[in-house]
């Protein structure tokens, strides 16, 4: 899916807002602002893929290739997996990745990747309801995020603007559209990748 330049931190919170209950941004839970991967932080391989939990290609790729990938790669400690925030779109495409991105760092670092697992399942239902806030509000609850608080999460300016320097800082790595996969650094391949180009890629880099 094809990446869009943001013209500032202006056109997210507007896009973000539409997501929550009309009300001022307030505090919001901790946020982490840090680089999320999965695995064995010292392998000789490490995979990075840039994608969106708006991106219906993303999401592909998550339900139906990543997790045997994990499995035989991530969980034995072959591979280290860094995933890399980029928004992807317009209208309802930004503002449910936003969204996303920012609820899944609210809910805390230990469940973050549960979380994006659970809104690639539920992106599909969401596009169609064309109502993601409630698809994605029913995920943060699950997660003990409540509705005030989900709303005070993804409302925040400074959880915007780290959303927003993520999603820059993917372009400025050569990333034009999701998904997006570097292996050791160097860019492999944009789309789904095949399970065994990628796997292949991986036992040349050396794993």
């Amino acid at each position: 899916m094809k990446r869009r330049a943001i013209a500032g931190l202006a056109i997210t919170v507007l896009a973000v807002l539409a997501l929550a209950a009309c009300q001022k941004p307030k505090a919001a839970a901790p946020f982490a602002d840090t680089e999320m991967s999965l695995g064995n932080a010292q392998a000789k391989v490490t995979v990075t893929e840039y994608a969106s939990v708006a991106c219906p290609f993303c999401a592909r790729f998550n339900n139906d290739e990543f997790p045997a990938f994990k499995a035989k790669y991530v969980d034995t400690g072959k591979v280290h997996y860094v995933f890399r925030e980029m928004l992807v779109g317009n209208g309802q495409e930004m503002s449910m990745g936003a969204a996303g991105f920012i609820m899944a760092r609210c809910i805390g670092k230990d469940q973050y990747f549960q979380v994006l697992d659970e809104v690639f399942k539920a992106q599909d239902s969401m596009y169609k309801s064309g109502d993601a806030r409630s698809g994605l509000l029913k995920i943060a609850k699950a997660h003990g995020l409540d509705e005030k608080a989900f709303n005070d999460c993804v409302t925040n300016t400074d959880n915007l603007a780290q959303m927003n320097a993520r999603n820059d800082k993917a372009g400025t790595d050569g990333v034009n559209s999701t998904p997006t996969f570097f292996v050791n650094g160097k860019k492999i391949y944009e789309g789904v990748i095949p399970l065994p180009q990628l796997e292949a890629a991986v036992m040349e880099a050396g794993a």
